[in-house]
């Protein structure tokens, strides 16, 4: 029996109930064991109740103690520093990383008047965003995804921005009204990923997991989550990121684009490309690029 842990929320119990459907197709006994994390009782500000890891810490916990034996998260909520002990197990194929809108009206960003209000959680979101010039008016939201769509519904807000993968997995990409180019706006490092995390010395679950992994979307995420740590950022900093893998000359080419908020205002905006055999490498040297940069 492979005990996974999960978040109780609805985006994370469909995740979660993924891959151990995924997992039970190729054999094994799943059971969801439901784990209850800081970001979910606590609807301060992300920033102002610990940021990093919020979500995933006690996931991290129980593995660690031994009352799990894998935990699903969403790759882009999983801090950079390893865990002792622990390891990904398994990177899935990815989601649409993109970004969305989902505004009042069937309206597209474009659309939007100038000071029309429009929701979002994310700095990275906030500070790309205003980098447009559109003229909106920003305001801070939290909560689950039904949540902030209600706030539209509502009338409280003209818009949200919410990442298209939550969307996808819950069924729900009709109320998006336009997805955005990620020349405007670009995702959050490993947006769209799921990361399958189990103990490094568990021989059978790595075993179990390996089926599971997608080896583009790991050399993808390893490159867009290098940039985040050598710009030693967090998951609520202002820093967007998205790597593909694409066919060159001479055989698979890594690419990668970078953005970072500044204090300012405005946003660096840089791109890269190097080996797939370290990707790793590419986001180190981009980041270096964007900090050096004027």
């Amino acid at each position: 029996m492979i005990k996974l842990g999960t978040r109780r929320s609805a985006l994370a119990t469909v995740q979660a109930t993924y891959i151990a459907d995924a997992l039970r197709s190729l054999g094994h006994e799943v059971e969801l064991v439901p784990i209850v994390t800081t970001g979910d009782v606590n609807r301060a500000p992300v920033e102002q109740i610990g940021g990093t890891g919020i979500f995933v810490s006690a996931l991290r916990d129980a593995l660690v103690a031994g009352e799990i034996d894998i935990a699903v998260h969403s790759l882009k909520d999983l801090p950079t520093a390893p865990i002792e002990g622990l390891t990904l197990g398994a990177i899935p194929v990815r989601e649409d990383p993109r970004d969305v809108l989902v505004a009042r009206d069937g309206l597209t960003l474009g659309e939007l008047q100038t000071g029309a209000l429009v929701g979002t959680g994310s700095a990275r979101r906030q500070a790309q965003l205003e980098a447009l010039g559109l003229g909106l008016e920003l305001t801070g939201i939290r909560g689950n995804v039904d949540t902030r769509i209600s706030m539209v519904a509502d009338g409280k807000l003209d818009a949200v921005v919410l990442a298209r993968a939550g969307l996808a997995r819950l069924g729900r990409l009709d109320e998006i009204t336009e997805t955005l180019d990620p020349i405007q706006v670009l995702p959050c490092p490993g947006q769209g990923a799921l990361g399958i995390e189990c103990r490094s010395d568990d021989t059978a679950v790595l075993a179990a997991l390996a089926p599971l992994e997608d080896p583009a979307t790991r050399v993808a995420v390893t490159a867009e989550r290098q940039l985040l740590a050598t710009l030693e950022a967090g998951c609520t900093a202002p820093v967007g990121a998205l790597a593909e893998v694409v066919e060159g000359e001479d055989g698979p080419e890594l690419w990668l684009r970078g953005a970072l908020g500044e204090d300012g205002g405005g946003v660096r905006r840089l791109s890269a490309n190097g080996s797939v055999d370290d990707p790793a490498a590419v986001g180190r040297a981009l980041a270096h690029e964007l900090l050096e940069q004027t």
